[in-house]
């Protein structure tokens, strides 16, 4: 950049990312690595670097900077790119105060640290105790956000996680997929109750599992030398695009669980590690949204990991690190990966019965922030909508039903969206991919994998956030999101059509 206003607005947010590099390591280490006793100073510490983030984003310097560029008439294409992705997370900032942002950090913290041992002793009440104070701080940050922006609270903590999306278009997706999809199931199930499907025989040491892992991490193109594999109680993507961490969770009984935590999370570590090192360090360096970034995850997960001829390309490393039996061949893997059955927990769920998770999330979480209900109505709630839409009797079942998954204690509200709209993204990628590849899926048999990660690193990685969302789909598929796409691949899979 040669214009001296953006020499000075880089420097301010190479700093920034520099202390979320620390940020991340630290929370990395906080859900993986640290002592439990570690947690009340770790928070203190993340909340200070919180403060020192918002201080420097805040900043009157960096408003006349900002003023300063909006006037600035020699900026080309790229330059432009860059001052709107910096300009993003400093609005938001300005309408946040310090002592806000230090209290949300400290309290989503300890939520998140007592919710593990919570979860686990199915204690709803207890975990309460810290939740309504999450929620209070996120309906605070949600209210002056909306307010300065003209949009609903839900809207506007959705747009911290897919810029320019709004309730209005996921009220349209989902209920255009509510509409198909339990149809769908049932097809799918009832083609599939008189196939017969091997299960595989324990126990799975958890070093093989995890010797299996790094293998099958090694395939996919991870680099070792920029990242790691650990264990935490619920799977992530986290640290940053030089350095990233991934983990998995293991059971002794069943290893498919931990396999495809760990072909979902490598495909968020491509992503990470193949954006443009030039412009890492800048917001339009950095990944698109999380819509986009749950594509990835899925592409690797749902698109190939779970297609026939990947399974039957790795059925041989299965059976090297887990044993010789039946259950291991790789028509019987297919069928394995592909059951459809309702169950409980989201990331462990069927590639057609996820939608259903996701949308009664959604449903959630967008009433909880709108003021429609309250926490403590999010039980009933959540076992009404899991056996509308999946026929699953929560009732009583905190560990498995509303305690399941991290985001809410994380306060991370608006993040669930992301994933269907990820499963889109990824089915209209492939579409596009099987449109230029025609012998993709020879290819993959074959353990040729670079057709995929040739065209996802120069149409997705490598552009990062230079073009918002609709414009980076329609540069690298020919349009917009368009989940006809999803609809399609679906029913081919599952139903042959």
């Amino acid at each position: 950049m040669t214009v001296p206003v953006l020499s000075s607005l880089t420097s301010t947010f190479t700093r920034l990312y520099r202390y979320a590099h620390l940020a991340s390591m630290a929370s990395w280490d906080q859900a993986a690595m640290m002592p439990a006793n570690g947690n009340e100073a770790r928070s203190a510490a993340l909340a200070e670097l919180q403060v020192l983030m918002h201080q420097t984003l805040t900043s009157a310097e960096l408003g006349a900077q900002f003023r300063a560029a909006a006037g600035e008439a020699s900026l080309d294409a790229s330059e432009q790119a860059s001052l709107r992705e910096m300009r993003r997370p400093w609005q938001q900032a300005t309408l946040l105060p310090e002592r806000l942002v230090e209290a949300q950090s400290l309290a989503q913290s300890r939520c998140e640290h007592a919710w593990r041992s919570q979860r686990k002793g199915n204690d709803w009440s207890g975990f309460l105790l810290n939740f309504r104070e999450v929620v209070t701080l996120a309906r605070d940050e949600a209210k002056r956000l909306s307010d300065a922006r003209g949009c609903s609270c839900y809207d506007a903590l959705m747009d911290k996680y897919e810029p320019g999306m709004r309730s209005s278009d996921i009220e349209r997706i989902f209920g255009d997929v509510k509409g198909w999809l339990p149809e769908l199931i049932r097809q799918a199930m009832e083609k599939q109750a008189n196939e017969a499907v091997l299960l595989p025989r324990g126990p799975f040491p958890i070093d093989r599992q995890r010797a299996l892992g790094v293998e099958v991490m090694t395939l996919l193109g991870f680099d070792f030398e920029a990242g790691r594999l650990d264990v935490s109680t619920h799977p992530f993507c986290g640290g940053v695009a030089e350095d990233v961490r991934i983990t998995t969770r293991y059971n002794e009984d069943d290893f498919m669980r931990s396999l495809m935590g760990i072909v979902h999370e490598t495909g968020h570590a491509r992503y990470e590690q193949n954006l443009p090192r030039d412009w890492v360090h800048l917001p339009v360096g950095q990944a698109r949204s999380m819509g986009i970034h749950e594509s990835q995850s899925l592409s690797f997960e749902m698109q190939l990991g779970r297609s026939p001829q990947f399974l039957a390309l790795i059925a041989p490393l299965v059976q090297k690190h887990l044993g010789q039996q039946a259950a291991f061949e790789a028509t019987n893997l297919a069928a394995l990966f592909t059951r459809v059955q309702p169950g409980f927990i989201r990331v462990d769920a069927d590639e057609l019965t996820y939608p259903a998770h996701v949308i009664l999330r959604y449903e959630i979480e967008r009433a909880l922030m709108d003021g429609e209900i309250e926490a403590e109505d999010i039980p009933a709630l959540w076992d009404e909508k899991m056996m509308a839409y999946l026929g699953v009797d929560t009732r009583g079942n905190f560990q498995d039903g509303c305690l399941q998954d991290i985001h809410w204690p994380c306060g991370s509200f608006g993040y669930f969206p992301s994933y269907t709209l990820g499963s889109m993204n990824a089915a209209q990628f492939f579409a596009e991919i099987r449109n230029e590849q025609p012998e993709l899926d020879a290819q993959v048999l074959a353990g040729n994998l670079s057709p995929v990660f040739t065209w996802l690193e120069q149409h997705v990685w490598r552009q990062a956030s230079r073009w918002e969302t609709p414009e980076l789909m329609l540069r690298a598929t020919g349009e917009p999101l368009n989940p006809a796409h999803f609809r399609r691949h679906l029913e081919r899979r599952y139903l042959g059509a």
